[in-house]
């Protein structure tokens, strides 16, 4: 207990920023793989003689691959501590960019992309969570350390599509995951300076079967929703089977825990009504946004006959508006409680959509697309960071390692979702039809969340 205390204060003597950074850029480089491929569908397609669907097929696996690990990834830190992990992470994250960057055909991108640097990400992400929520302990230190990443995340997301564009033009798209490389080079010198807040546990119970149930579960539901645009009666039949499976995990969990034992995911998690409620607005907030990315840009590439660099610059409004709200986070939790944030930004995100639907159809000009993408960056950079900490902010440290891996599972869920579902309205035509589809379908799963965030408390949710 001492050698946990002291390691704590080293962690501390080093300063809050030495732990932060390297934080945020990790989230802002695993969100921008989740992205910038969304400009590089037409060369990645044609480089290695592919379709719009196999390219999409590739980043869904990417998000569906965080997803599923993303439970395990959490309890993982228990047991090998969150900094080595954390760095492991960033290793194997490392490879696979680089196997992207020399892939010969869409096989290779799916293992270096997809699944490398999809299983590296569920490795360093719930870190990422667990040592802000450790070292940031008041209500206004958090929401700042979760603004700076949730900025990040929401950068990196909303800007992948521009500096994925610059790179793809300038030199080649193989080159963005060179640049992948590079960010995650520089995260791992910084990140020699953070040291773990706790203790590893080496002898920590890992349930292996609960991971493995947990994993086939939400690939199963994801590869229905997939496969809709093809055959409606398998897609049906993946999604039941998705969900049998992932009811037999939570039976499992339940089992275990009459037995004594600590299952993967204690169902004790939700058990917390304002966590709950976080946690659906987490998932919807990252579907509308990564399925707002991949449709626009998909759009504008197939339809429009846009360019990776103007693709690009199109999402900058995006980025501008994501960037205001993130980095007022702090100034907003002062001001507002965190329910008032979460609901004023489902209102302004589905405004967004409302807005680029009509503008686009309106006009031809590429300005129509700005204050849409505008409002839908500011809207989901107002309720990032508040959703995110009324989630991590309703349980104590010794759990921290399970909500981690729950709350990132949950949101990667949702982008992964967001890629399947609009790239299968999509990949029925591509036209001005199926955008509008698409667009209005996000619009109104936003709408669910905005439902959701109506329930939650109205008070200030302070750390527990």
């Amino acid at each position: 207990m001492d050698d946990a205390k002291d390691d704590a204060a080293a962690g501390r003597a080093a300063g809050p920023r030495a732990v932060l950074v390297p934080l945020a850029l990790a989230q802002f480089i695993c969100s921008f793989a989740g992205s910038n491929m969304n400009v590089m569908i037409t060369d990645i397609s044609t480089d290695l003689d592919t379709t719009v669907h196999g390219v999409q097929v590739v980043i869904t696996v990417f998000l569906l691959v965080m997803a599923a690990l993303m439970i395990p990834g959490g309890k993982m830190c228990d047991r090998y501590g969150r900094v080595r992990l954390f760095r492991a992470g960033l290793v194997v994250y490392g490879v696979g960019a680089l196997l992207s960057a020399v892939a010969p055909g869409l096989g290779v991108l799916l293992l270096g992309n997809s699944i490398l640097q999809g299983v590296g990400t569920a490795m360093l992400i719930p870190p990422v969570y667990i040592l802000a929520t450790l070292t940031f302990t008041t209500l206004a230190t958090r929401a700042r350390a979760f603004g700076v990443i949730s900025a990040m995340g929401g950068v990196g997301a909303a800007a992948g599509p521009l500096i994925g564009g610059v790179i793809t033009s300038a030199i080649s798209w193989r080159a963005a995951f060179v640049f992948q490389a590079l960010v995650i080079a520089v995260i791992v010198l910084l990140s020699r300076r953070i040291v773990d807040p706790l203790r590893a546990d080496p002898d920590s119970r890992f349930d292996r079967f609960g991971a493995v149930l947990c994993a086939v579960g939400l690939t199963l539901l994801v590869a229905g929703v997939l496969a809709l645009d093809q055959n409606v009666a398998a897609s049906v039949g993946l999604m039941a089977a998705g969900a049998l499976v992932l009811g037999g995990f939570l039976l499992s969990m339940r089992a275990q825990q009459r037995r004594g034992l600590r299952p993967l995911l204690p169902l004790a998690l939700f058990r917390d009504r304002t966590s709950n409620l976080g946690l659906i607005t987490q998932n919807i907030q990252w579907l509308m946004l990564l399925g707002s990315s991949f449709t626009v840009s998909a759009y504008l590439q197939v339809v429009r006959g846009y360019g990776a660099v103007q693709t690009g610059v199109t999402f900058t409004a995006a980025t501008v508006g994501l960037l205001v709200s993130s980095l007022a986070a702090e100034r907003l939790a002062r001001r507002h409680t965190q329910r008032t944030l979460v609901l004023a930004g489902f209102v302004i995100a589905i405004l967004g959509i409302v807005v680029l639907v009509l503008l686009v159809r309106a006009t031809d000009d590429s300005w129509a697309f700005v204050p849409g993408l505008f409002l839908l960056g500011f809207g989901l950079g107002a309720m990032l960071t508040p959703s995110v900490n009324l989630v991590q902010s309703s349980f104590p440290e010794d759990q921290q390692s399970e909500i981690s891996g729950l709350s990132r599972s949950v949101s990667n869920l949702g982008s992964s979702l967001g890629t399947a579902i609009a790239g299968t309205i999509l990949a029925s035509s591509l036209s001005n039809r199926s955008y509008a589809a698409a667009m209005f379908t996000l619009a109104g799963i936003g709408a669910l969340g905005l439902v959701a965030a109506a329930f939650l408390p109205r008070g200030r949710s302070a750390p527990r």
